[in-house]
């Protein structure tokens, strides 16, 4: 009698089609961060043509990357993606160390970030889910109902997961198709329906003007007019913000092992996807900049009068659902951002566990994470990382795990992009199906204007970025205390 096979036999099931693919693309990108992070960006760079300037640059790096990322994909569709890219171009210390990094906070902490936004947004409807509802303090950490609530919608999505590719397929459809068709409406409400004269205005009478506005316990402290000079810097930190928000397009990437015909389909979810979220992310602030003033009061009693800068707890778009739909706009905008945010944690959640399962392979993570259970997902890898990130929830806020995350994620795609040059050179008869578009120039560009952010995030966020770069580093010497005797190289798979 035929049993079932066994961990170590079993394979990836190929069930990813060019829209299953481009929906985990779209899906793992929008999250909360368009409906939140304007706030922040408008408070750094001051007027409403440098909040646009913030997400256009930020829409051209993604699709840059996007496009460069096609080629490799083409290369090498291996489960693991870009941990398989860096392992080639360079060695497996670099494969390591973005796995490493990965899990310990790039994958995990986006995860937990998404998943305490979730929380708060599902707050406004359940009061008692408050982060302000302390449950119980725990070695000094007060752990509220929102924190735990997080936990739980992690929990939920890795069990779905478990369930198989087929389940883990079927939730990140439906809540990607019904998240862009909400953002989508919230655009056109706001062009059509909401535009505001005097917020308008107000708009385009300061268009270019450049200021950051200091605030400290909720009140502005001062306001510093930015020489050009300083404006560059303010954008290198406000884009933060805007660069979480279109993060996470590399995931399709991860499942390459799942993905019909991978060599054509990955690199065209890519193009799709990040051009399909870039421009939705370009229109939402449009249509916010016609509803809500930029500059705003945060003693003001009303949303026109806090602006898109002061909007109540950065709730950009429920202020500008607000001014169109009045008070139950919040309970509108709370439904659609919690379909936003448990859709993108599911996509986070199915791609992520894909790279351990490669590391694992490499014999370079934890042996188990290299088994697929009997629905052909891996499992234990699965588990590993609903596991940490949940411990991330507890450990900072959302604010705190976006630093660290996008500091650390520039640093690997600048690797990842720069490995196409190194490729060219080490295989120059490598099968390449999709051809980085523009090269050398547009990959170059994405590589030094990478660089340049990382730079400018380590001199004006070091609180954050000094830390960050020391959790890569810090994987060297476990690197070496891991490595297996036996030379890790591709996968045959």
């Amino acid at each position: 009698m035929t049993g079932q096979p066994s961990e170590s036999s079993r394979e990836f099931k190929r069930g990813l089609g060019l829209l299953d693919s481009t929906m985990i693309v779209i899906g793992s990108m929008i999250g909360s961060g368009i409906f939140i992070v304007s706030a922040d960006i408008a408070r750094t760079v001051g007027s409403a043509g440098n909040l646009l300037l913030v997400w256009l640059i930020t829409g051209v790096i993604t699709v840059i990357g996007a496009l460069s990322y096609g080629e490799l994909a083409g290369m090498m569709p291996h489960a693991g993606g870009q941990y398989v890219y860096l392992r080639e171009s360079y060695n497996p210390l670099i494969g390591f160390l973005y796995g490493w990094t990965l899990f310990l906070v790039i994958q995990t902490g986006t995860i937990a970030a998404v998943a305490v936004a979730f929380s708060r947004f599902t707050s406004v409807l359940i009061p008692g889910l408050s982060e302000n509802n302390i449950l119980l303090q725990l070695f000094g950490l007060k752990i509220s109902a929102a924190q735990l609530f997080a936990i739980a919608s992690i929990i939920v999505l890795t069990y779905i997961n478990l369930r198989g590719l087929r389940e883990g397929k079927f939730v990140q459809n439906l809540f990607t198709s019904t998240k862009t068709a909400a953002l989508l409406g919230l655009i056109l409400l706001g062009i059509l329906l909401g535009r505001n004269a005097p917020a308008i205005e107000a708009n385009v009478s300061t268009f270019w003007q450049s200021t950051l506005t200091h605030v400290q316990d909720g009140k502005i402290v001062s306001v510093e007019q930015l020489s050009w000079w300083m404006l560059l810097a303010a954008i290198g930190t406000a884009m933060v913000g805007s660069l979480f928000s279109s993060d996470a397009w590399n995931n399709i990437t991860f499942t390459a092992g799942e993905v019909i015909n991978p060599k054509k389909n990955i690199p065209l979810s890519l193009l799709m996807g990040t051009g399909i979220v870039t421009l939705l992310y370009i229109l939402a602030n449009v249509s916010y900049i016609l509803v809500l003033p930029v500059v705003g009061n945060p003693a003001a009693a009303d949303v026109v009068g806090k602006g898109i800068q002061f909007a109540t707890s950065d709730r950009v778009a429920t202020a500008a659902a607000t001014q169109i739909f009045g008070e139950s706009a919040a309970v509108i905008m709370a439904v659609c951002i919690m379909i936003s945010t448990f859709g993108c944690n599911n996509g986070l959640i199915l791609a992520g566990a894909r790279v351990y399962y490669a590391m694992a392979k490499d014999q370079l993570f934890f042996q188990q994470a290299g088994e697929l259970n009997k629905h052909s997902v891996p499992g234990w890898a699965l588990v590993a990382q609903g596991v940490w990130a949940s411990v991330l929830c507890l450990s900072g806020t959302y604010n705190d795990l976006l630093n660290y995350v996008i500091f650390a994620v520039l640093i690997f795609y600048s690797l990842t992009i720069a490995g196409i040059f190194i490729l060219r050179k080490k295989q120059p008869d490598a099968e390449r199906p999709y051809k980085a578009f523009g090269y050398p120039i547009v990959p170059a560009l994405y590589v030094l204007i990478a660089t340049a952010i990382c730079v400018d995030l380590l001199i004006y966020k070091p609180d954050y970025t000094w830390p960050g770069l020391g959790i890569v580093l810090l994987g060297i010497p476990v690197f070496f205390l891991w490595r297996p005797k036996q030379t890790v190289g591709m996968p045959s798979r």
